[in-house]
């Protein structure tokens, strides 16, 4: 790291000649790559975007002028140059820097992103906020062509260009998303790559023009007009002018000095928006990741040479993989049975299902608001649509979710992934809201399975259901349960009693059921026994079981991977409010608090919230111990 060791900020890289950009470049390269051998990451996704790194800070006066960002995975190069290249070993660890953008962690992280199709919206806000204080610093927006074709963007770009504020975006077109980018934009797009030539004999054509004596200016503008019709007709650029930007492209995006060119040209434009369209390749620098990058978008760590994941001991397949390999069976036994995505057809398992049934499977890209209507839509024809979002993702498609699909009673079905803390991702990935967020709704099933043989259980339980039904379930692998049986049909609404006895009941919900239940085992060593119930259901709640437990015990501990408020929790004491036994039985709620839950191993951050085996235990534990306390003391007789 010659140049890279001592570049401590975007300051000292503008100190360096424009001909030692494409070194400090390949440096940030290698070091990104040595340093994802060992600890993992958003691999594949930064590489591609190290010479826009590189190239933006070298041509803008960072962080007075103002770059945003879109997702955050890509910034790996961003991070480097502005003064974290010695934390980038600790990425996505607990107490190390985000995988992503946080305002809270460097001033040059203008905003917060780990969802796509942001950076537009956020970008003119500053624009607009600029203009109006006076101000003159450069507003920058970096979004790629998945993203783009994302509705909050395009909605953006639609009142960017009415607006007409100066306002510079920078297109990083790799032709994917985290998947191979869809739909008619990528098309568009690919329409203006091979319509370079087009800009080429319009150039020459206006010289020649030009350089006629006398007459060369009128033919010139007598010109234009037949100029713009052909531009409409042939070149898909025009789109791009009719919205209100200007366009400068395409540009090699892994070429520095032409993409410090492009961006001092932009920096010209005064008039309104700009579009600098940056061509690159995903996982740039590194054969593997060129040509496998669904695999490397992200990974483990791996062998520098082969680019071979070193994997750990085998262990039980994930949850998303049994997921995808049931979808699968169920769409075989029953062809009203159709899956979708968000684009994130690998992260979701829905790849099987696009590679078995293309013909009923869709990825519809970075748009979950159409995912989820296109879903009713499929629905009231009679078709069973799958919809596998991550928890949090699904939040963009709420008003969806209750408009279009819930208060018309339609027959689709949620899948959430990462239903709970999602791990090195950070707050923005963590699934900690959907229990509140879904069980306020009416006409929705909500559920989620202890393990992955219920999870089966409850795929097929939701496709034999009529009407709406959401089931969450966590990152990572499965506790190792036979999943060769079949699946069976679940009651609706009808908990599971794996343990009884005693005068305390601990009632799980998910994830948190083998918790609990190891929990209990560790309490009957010191003679205090439990019950542990497998909730299954947070709607509709097994109300005749739950009423029984607080009519017979002295304590009910509820358990979930979720924010307390408004969770399961709070169901279970709404119930207990309901039929008068609010002061019949004490109630302790775990889950994870009112605050944000930073990036970290999820065992650990479980851990940290009293989430585990040892944590239930000992919350357990104390409770009884008041409860003992206070049948100690002697009660207070008043007159």
């Amino acid at each position: 790291m010659k140049l890279l060791q001592n570049i401590n900020s975007p300051a000292d890289l503008r100190l360096l000649q424009l001909d030692q950009l494409q070194e400090v470049a390949d440096e940030v390269r290698a070091y990104i790559l040595e340093t994802m051998s060992r600890v993992g990451g958003h691999t594949g996704a930064s590489l591609g975007a190290v010479e826009l790194a590189v190239a933006l800070h070298y041509a803008f006066d960072t962080p007075r002028d103002r770059l945003v960002w879109d997702v955050g995975h890509q910034a790996y190069a961003h991070k480097i140059l502005t003064g974290r290249r010695d934390q980038l070993p600790t990425v996505k660890q607990y107490g190390g820097i985000s995988g992503f953008l946080r305002r809270d962690e460097s001033e040059y992280d203008a905003f917060g992103a780990g969802h796509a199709s942001t950076s537009l919206s956020a970008a003119l806000g500053m624009a607009i906020a600029r203009d109006r204080k006076g101000e003159d610093h450069h507003v920058v927006a970096l979004i790629g062509d998945a993203s783009l074709a994302g509705g909050m963007a395009m909605e953006a770009v639609n009142q960017a260009g009415h607006l007409k504020t100066r306002l510079i975006v920078v297109l990083n077109d790799n032709e994917m998303s985290i998947a191979p980018a869809v739909g008619a934009l990528t098309g568009y797009l690919n329409r203006i790559r091979e319509a370079h030539g087009y800009h080429r004999f319009k150039d020459e054509v206006e010289e020649t023009l030009l350089s006629i004596p006398t007459v060369g200016e009128r033919l010139h503008h007598a010109a234009k007009t037949v100029k713009d019709a052909i531009a409409a007709a042939v070149l898909p650029g025009a789109l791009v002018n009719e919205l209100g930007f200007k366009y400068i492209g395409y540009v090699d995006g892994h070429n520095v000095r032409a993409l410090v060119a492009a961006l001092r040209e932009a920096q010209q434009i005064k008039d309104g928006p700009v579009i600098v369209h940056a061509l690159t390749t995903k996982g740039k620098g590194h054969p593997a990741a060129e040509s496998d990058y669904y695999k490397w978008h992200a990974t483990g760590p791996f062998d520098l040479k082969t680019g071979k994941p070193i994997k750990s001991p085998a262990k039980a397949p994930t949850y998303t993989q049994v997921f995808g390999e049931t979808l699968c069976q169920l769409m075989e036994k029953d062809e009203k049975v159709v899956a979708l995505t968000a684009a994130m057809p690998d992260g979701t398992g829905v790849c099987l299902p696009l590679e078995k049934f293309p013909e009923r499977s869709f990825d519809v890209g970075i748009a979950e608001q159409h995912c989820v209507t296109f879903a009713a839509g499929l629905s009231c024809e009679g078709l069973t649509p799958v919809c596998a979002i991550y928890s949090t993702f699904l939040q963009r498609a709420f008003d969806q979710l209750v408009h279009d699909v819930c208060i018309q009673n339609l027959n689709v079905k949620f899948c959430l992934d990462r239903g709970g803390i999602a791990g090195g991702d950070g707050p923005t990935h963590h699934g900690l809201l959907d229990i509140a967020y879904l069980r306020g709704v009416p006409n929705l099933v909500l559920m989620a399975p202890k393990d992955e043989g219920e999870m089966r259980d409850m795929m097929l339980t939701m496709i034999e259901h009529v009407g709406p039904a959401a089931m969450r379930y966590p990152r990572g692998n499965g506790m190792g349960v036979d999943i060769v049986r079949e699946p069976r049909i679940l009651e609706i609404g009808k908990a599971e009693l794996l343990r009884d006895g005693g005068e305390i009941a601990i009632v799980a919900y998910g994830s948190m059921v083998h918790p609990s239940l190891q929990a209990a085992e560790n309490l009957a060593k010191e003679g205090i026994e439990a019950t542990v119930v497998n909730a299954r259901f947070v709607k509709p709640l097994d109300s005749g079981l739950l009423l029984a437990l607080a009519r017979t015990k002295r304590l009910i501990v509820t358990v979930e991977e979720a924010y307390l408020a408004g969770g399961f929790g709070s169901a279970v004491l709404e119930l207990l409010e309901e039929n008068g036994l609010q002061d019949k039985v004490r109630v302790v709620r775990m889950g994870v608090p009112d605050r944000i839950v930073t990036h970290g191993d999820p065992k650990l951050l479980l851990a940290k919230y009293g989430l585990d085996a040892d944590g239930i235990y000992t919350r357990v534990k104390e409770a009884v111990e008041v409860l003992e306390d206070r049948r100690a003391k002697p009660q207070k007789v008043t007159a």
